[in-house]
């Protein structure tokens, strides 16, 4: 039987989704915890919302959250963590196909946490979209990952990527002199393999501010 991983979008997410009982920690990214824990709550665009855990920081932080995702299974586990947490009432969430589909509306913040696949995703698309759905005022926040695990040999990789770049990013999204560069950096933080072999992981991490 063949063991090929399915090209479509939907059907690799489900896939990866449905193979455990939980594929994320719960816990909140820690970039997104320190870029956006000086920012007034409001309304906020959690993209690629995975199992819930950035959305149900964020209501625990004060904001109402639309979180998204292509998965119905992470949408459902997500739906049921930030129940438990008791914050249901402000986190809406709705399945979209980044890249087909959007969510409609302006937001405060719009946060991507590690919007990256092996399959069709139209990135740059997705981040100008993202871009446009921040109001005045309010804050795009991106972090990626720049490249492998240290630990990681090149015939490792598990698919061939093409990582972004702190400047690509900016380049691709050609945003207008009212928006404001906050953070754009580089982040080296500790990643050890799965069988213990210490290593770290780089994450590029851009914050910008839509001031008019």
């Amino acid at each position: 039987m063949s063991t090929a991983q399915p090209t479509d979008p939907t059907l690799f997410w489900e896939e990866r989704y449905r193979a455990g009982e939980r594929l994320f920690s719960g816990n909140p990214n820690p970039l997104l915890v320190r870029e956006a824990s000086d920012l007034a709550p409001g309304d906020a665009l959690d993209l690629g919302c995975g199992e819930g855990g950035d959305a149900r920081w964020l209501a625990s932080r004060g904001w109402r959250v639309t979180g998204v995702d292509i998965s119905a299974t992470a949408l459902a586990r997500a739906a049921a963590h930030v129940a438990e947490a008791g914050f249901a009432e402000q986190v809406t969430f709705e399945r979209h196909e980044l890249g087909v589909t959007f969510p409609e509306g302006s937001f405060d913040l719009v946060s991507a946490q590690f919007l990256q696949s092996p399959v069709t995703l139209d990135q740059d698309g997705v981040l100008k979209r993202a871009a446009e759905a921040v109001a005045p005022g309010g804050t795009l926040l991106v972090v990626m990952h720049a490249g492998w695990p240290s630990w990681m040999a090149e015939h490792e990789y598990p698919f061939d990527a093409v990582f972004p770049t702190l400047q690509g990013v900016l380049a691709a999204l050609a945003l207008p002199p009212t928006w404001r560069v906050e953070t754009l950096e580089a982040v080296e933080r500790p990643f050890p393999s799965p069988d213990g072999r210490p290593g770290t992981r780089v994450d590029n991490v851009w914050r910008l501010t839509r001031t008019g």
